[in-house]
């Protein structure tokens, strides 16, 4: 299973999907929609730094994949065009719902892994000045639990797991100015691979 960002399941990514998630700007960018909920590309730009056309060139190919919308309701005038992603997570596959393009599917799967050993360094380098009392603002967490379930349990247990983080993302208070985007990424693996 790979999520697309939100706890909820929308389908199986399809051939579409899992080519324009595997550009890493695209992934860039679904990750400052996930932060700001909508965003023009000249913002977008801005805030990575590369040209505005360029953006609107990534904006259109996650659109074109069903990736993100347009939100005009945000929109200043006719004009403008403003950017959300899509609610809803999606599969990478899995034996009832095969992965549409295997090759694409890995190439995802690895840079997916890639951005989690990046992170997963982050919160290391950052944890010893938290736990020496240096840092104490709480900014990532490392938990390791070891549990015995079985198949269906453990996928139960996954399931109750999405519901949670979709009640903290409902329940999230958007004028609170010092919010901050948590990325979330849940390992996980039994004693047969």
């Amino acid at each position: 299973m790979v999520d697309g960002g939100e706890a909820k399941r929308s389908g199986v990514m399809t051939s579409a999907m899992l080519k324009a998630m595997s550009h890493p700007l695209r992934r860039r960018i679904m990750r400052i929609l996930a932060s700001r909920d909508f965003a023009r590309a000249a913002d977008i730009a801005a805030e990575l730094d590369v040209p505005a056309n360029s953006v609107s060139f990534h904006l259109r190919s996650l659109a074109d994949a069903g990736l993100v919308v347009e939100a005009p309701e945000q929109a200043r005038d006719r004009r403008d065009r403003v950017w959300t992603a899509v609610e809803g997570g999606f599969d990478l596959g899995s034996p009832d719902h095969p992965v549409e393009d295997e090759a694409l599917g890995g190439t995802l799967l690895a840079a997916l892994a890639q951005e989690h050993t990046d992170m997963l360094r982050r919160v290391v380098v950052w944890a010893p000045e938290y736990t020496a009392g240096r840092s104490p603002g709480v900014h990532g967490t490392f938990a390791r639990t070891m549990i015995r379930l079985s198949e269906p349990e453990f996928v139960d247990l996954m399931e109750r797991i999405g519901a949670v983080i979709d009640q903290a993302r409902e329940a999230h208070d958007a004028t609170v100015a010092e919010a901050r985007v948590w990325e979330l990424d849940i390992v996980a693996a039994d004693d047969v691979i």
